[in-house]
C-alpha cells in the first residue's frame, strides 16, 4: 500500500519532496507525477526546479527553527516502561536544532580550518616601508607627508618635480630602486601616444570593445578598458611599440648616478602567451622601477621633455642642483593633451576616482595584475592644472588589497596633505634652485 501524504505527517518526510508534491498540487490540481511532466516545456520545468530548491530550503529552516517534536504523554494506565520505548517516542530529526555545546565544536573546527588556509599570496601587504632608508636627499615636509599617506602598507612612493627631474622624496626605496615590476595598465598611455602618432586613431576614434559599447581613447584610459588597448596593440605590431617605448627610456636607467638603480627589462619579442595584445594593456613581459614611470610621467606633465632623474644626498648638493635633459620628445608633444583628457577622466569619474581633489587638479592611471606571487598596485600621477608641480608614482606590493584604486587613495591623501599645508599653488614658475618646503 502506498503511504498517503498528509499534513499530519509531513514532518516524516523529507522537505525537498514534501515541497515537490505541494508545488505539483498547487500548479496541477488533480494530475499525476506524470501528467505534470508532460504537461511543462523544459524552461518552465527549470523555474519549477529553482522554485522547488527554494521551497526546501525554506522548509528545512522552519523545521530547524521548530526543534524535535515533543514525546507523546502516557496513555492511563500504560506502563512507565512504554512510555520511552522505541514505538511511542519519535525518531530526533536530523534537521534538528543542534545543542550549544554542538555548535560550539562545530564553530571552533571551523575557525581552525580558516586559520590553516592557505594564503595565496607571498608577499605580506604590510610592513615598514620607511626601515632601510637614508632621507639625507629627501624634502622633510614632502616626505612626512609621503609616510603619513603610505603608513604601514608594503609599499614606495616616489616625488617628482616634473619641470627638472629632482627627486624630491623617495619612500621606501628598496622597492622603487631595487627590481623592476610589471607596469600593468599604466602602460595604456604610451600605447596610446604611439596609436595617434602612427595615425592609427584620433581623438574621437571608437572601437567595439563587446557588447553594444564602443567607446573613445579618453574613455578607455579612464576606465582602463583591456579590449579597447589590445587592439591597439596588434595594430600597432610589437616594433612600433618598442620603438616608442625606448623613446621614454624603458629598459634603461631613469636616474643620473643613483646607487643601487635598476635599469629594469624590456623584451626583445612580444610575449608567448597573449602576443602583443597582451604586452599593449598590461605590460606583460616587461619590467619597470617606480623612477622609470616617475620619469615618463614627468615627460607627460611638462609637455615632452624627459629629464635625467637627479637625487641630491646633501644640502649642498640641492643648492648646486642643475636639470640634465635626457631627450626631447618633439614629435608627440602635440598629441600629448589627448593622454591628458584621458588621465583626468580616471580620476574623475574612472578607475583612480579614489584621488580626487576638488580643490587641486590631478591627472593620474593606475594599474592592477599580479607577479611572483604578489598582487602589484599602481597610480601614476601628476598634479596641478596650469603648470604641474609634482609627479607622485605610488607602487603597492602584497596581497589581494593591493590593486591601482587602493594606490590612487594614497596619492590622493598626499596631495590633500600638501594642498592643506599650502605647499601647492597652481601658477608657480620654477626657480632655479628649489627651496625645502617647510
Amino acid at each position: 500500500m502506498k503511504r498517503s501524504v498528509g499534513v499530519t505527517g509531513c514532518r516524516a518526510v523529507h522537505p525537498l519532496y514534501r515541497a515537490q508534491v505541494f508545488c505539483r498540487l498547487a500548479l496541477f490540481p488533480g494530475a499525476r507525477g506524470d501528467d505534470v511532466k508532460a504537461r511543462i516545456s523544459p524552461k518552465q520545468g527549470g523555474l519549477l526546479r529553482n522554485l522547488v530548491k527554494r521551497l526546501a530550503i525554506l522548509a528545512s529552516a522552519i523545521i530547524w527553527l521548530l526543534g524535535p517534536v515533543p514525546a507523546p504523554a502516557a496513555e492511563p494506565g500504560a506502563s512507565p516502561k512504554s512510555v520511552g520505548s522505541p514505538s511511542t517516542v519519535p525518531q530526533k530529526s536530523a534537521l534538528a536544532r543542534p545543542s550549544p555545546s554542538t555548535r560550539k565544536t562545530t564553530t571552533a573546527a571551523s575557525r581552525r580550518r580558516s586559520r590553516r588556509a592557505p594564503n595565496p599570496w607571498g608577499i605580506s601587504s604590510f610592513g615598514d616601508p620607511a626601515a632601510e632608508d637614508n632621507p639625507a636627499g629627501d624634502d622633510p615636509a614632502i616626505r612626512q607627508a609621503a609616510l603619513d599617506a603610505l603608513g604601514n602598507w608594503n609599499g614606495s612612493i616616489v616625488v617628482v618635480d616634473p619641470n627638472s627631474g629632482r627627486i624630491l622624496s623617495m619612500v621606501n626605496q628598496k622597492l622603487a630602486l631595487g627590481n623592476g615590476f610589471t607596469p600593468c595598465s599604466t602602460f595604456k598611455p604610451l600605447v596610446g601616444l604611439a596609436a595617434l602618432r602612427e595615425g592609427i586613431i584620433s581623438a574621437s576614434t571608437k572601437l567595439y570593445v563587446g557588447g553594444r559599447d564602443r567607446i573613445n581613447l579618453t574613455d578607455a584610459l579612464a576606465h582602463s578598458n583591456n579590449v579597447f588597448f589590445n587592439k591597439l596593440g596588434k595594430m600597432l605590431g610589437f616594433e612600433r611599440i618598442t620603438e616608442y617605448a625606448q623613446q621614454f627610456g624603458l629598459g634603461q636607467k631613469a636616474g643620473l648616478d643613483i646607487a643601487g638603480e635598476s635599469a629594469g627589462r624590456y623584451p626583445s619579442a612580444p610575449p608567448k602567451e597573449g602576443g602583443v595584445g597582451f604586452l599593449a594593456y598590461c605590460g606583460t613581459d616587461i619590467e619597470v622601477t617606480a623612477l622609470q614611470m616617475a620619469a615618463i610621467v614627468s615627460s607627460l606633465a611638462n609637455g615632452g621633455t624627459l629629464y635625467a632623474l637627479q637625487y641630491p644626498h646633501a644640502p649642498q648638493e640641492g643648492a648646486d642642483f642643475h636639470p640634465v635633459v635626457r631627450r626631447r620628445l618633439d614629435n608627440l608633444a602635440e598629441y600629448i593633451p589627448q593622454i591628458r583628457e584621458g588621465l583626468a577622466g580616471a580620476v574623475l569619474y574612472g578607475t583612480a576616482r579614489a584621488a580626487y581633489d576638488p580643490d587641486f587638479s590631478i591627472f593620474g592611471k593606475t594599474g592592477t595584475c599580479s607577479e611572483n606571487g604578489a598582487h602589484l598596485g599602481w597610480f601614476v600621477s601628476y598634479g596641478g592644472e596650469l603648470r604641474p608641480q609634482y609627479v607622485v608614482v605610488v607602487l603597492l606590493r602584497g596581497g589581494h588589497m593591493m590593486f591601482g584604486p587602493h594606490a590612487a587613495e594614497i596619492a590622493g591623501r598626499l596631495y590633500r596633505e600638501l594642498t592643506q599645508k599650502e605647499h601647492l599653488t597652481q601658477t608657480r614658475l620654477y626657480p632655479s634652485t628649489l627651496p625645502s618646503l617647510r
